[in-house]
């Protein structure tokens, strides 16, 4: 008697091929300079070594202290616990070693190279700025002082007729590296620019007499770390508010303009300069609602809010950031 059978047609299913490895990108070389002067002396390049027959200073390898910068932690600790208990945390100032070789053709171009850099460095004369960009990409800043390594050494190994070895030691008081431009986002009546280059809308209203209000305008902030805002509010303004989370400040008093026609009043967040002054130089500080809280605009993307009274169709604001990044 025949064996009754089932045939199973499937077809087999190849095997999957393991994944192609990622591809190396061409990378270009990485240039590095330094500007005395706040940053408005000569720059000066670290990495632009042309050959045996000109002079210049570059960084040799070894340098530190150029990513991410240094944290600070913040705990309590209790007689009854053991450990403790983490509190808070912040980037603390930025501390950076160079190592330089100044390389003259004779003992004359190594002396003008020594104290062209000395001159630079030298924070009787201001900040110094460190820059630093990679192959095809934006440029990144460091504003830092000067703090030791050019006392000098004639070891062997340090300095010749012709040639000085330095390890310069930096201090950025300010961690975070910035681009070189600000971010600006404006609105007139009836229109308005995307903010940082994001393809979506920054804030969907059109500004228009009486109230504009949206509690969770949508913003992106490019950078690596929390950037303070610089507003600008053309008038006439009856009122206005922001707000970010449950931090919030604004000019919501008074029965008239509380910022006049033609006026212009700017609201810089920054640390170090937290001042509200109209184009006069007056200072508005008083003006402002009892216990404002300025706030900084998180990295990435989110949300704030505005609420702006405009007196007619010559009313501007203006939302300026400069991103902070931890990096190069």
């Amino acid at each position: 008697m025949p064996i009754p059978a089932s045939w199973d047609f499937r077809t087999e299913e190849p095997p999957e091929l393991p994944p192609s490895p990622p591809q190396p990108v061409t990378w270009g070389h990485t240039y590095v300079s330094i500007r005395g002067s706040d940053g408005e002396g000569e720059e000066i390049p670290l990495t632009d070594f042309a050959g045996r027959h000109w002079p210049a200073i570059f960084l040799q390898a070894g340098a530190t202290g150029l990513d991410m910068p240094p944290v600070e932690l913040y705990a309590d600790a209790s007689p009854n616990l053991d450990g403790s208990i983490y509190r808070n945390c912040r980037a603390a100032a930025r501390e950076i070693m160079l190592p330089l070789y100044l390389y003259g053709i004779d003992r004359y171009t190594v002396r003008q190279l020594k104290r062209k850099l000395i001159r630079a460095l030298h924070p009787a004369n201001g900040a110094c700025v460190l820059r630093v960009q990679e192959s095809g990409q934006p440029p990144r800043y460091l504003t830092c002082y000067y703090k030791g390594g050019m006392e000098g050494n004639e070891a062997e190994d340090s300095a010749g007729f012709s040639w000085l070895r330095y390890g310069i030691q930096l201090t950025a008081h300010d961690p975070w590296y910035f681009g070189p431009e600000f971010h600006v986002a404006e609105w007139d009546f009836g229109a308005g620019q995307a903010f940082l280059s994001d393809p979506g809308p920054l804030f969907p209203l059109r500004l228009a007499e009486g109230l504009v209000s949206n509690p969770a305008l949508p913003v992106l902030n490019p950078g690596d770390t929390s950037a303070w805002p610089i507003w600008q509010i053309r008038g006439p303004v009856k009122s206005w508010k922001f707000t970010c989370g449950k931090q919030r400040f604004g000019m919501t008093r008074g029965s008239g303009d509380v910022v006049a026609g033609g006026r212009t009043l700017t609201i810089d967040t920054r640390p170090g300069y937290k001042t509200v002054t109209d184009d006069r130089g007056t200072n508005r500080w008083a003006d402002l609602d009892p216990a404002p809280q300025m706030w900084a605009l998180p990295a990435g993307s989110s949300r704030i809010g505005v609420e702006l009274i405009p007196g007619d169709s010559s009313a501007k604001l203006v939302m300026s950031i400069k991103p902070r990044y931890e990096s190069y």
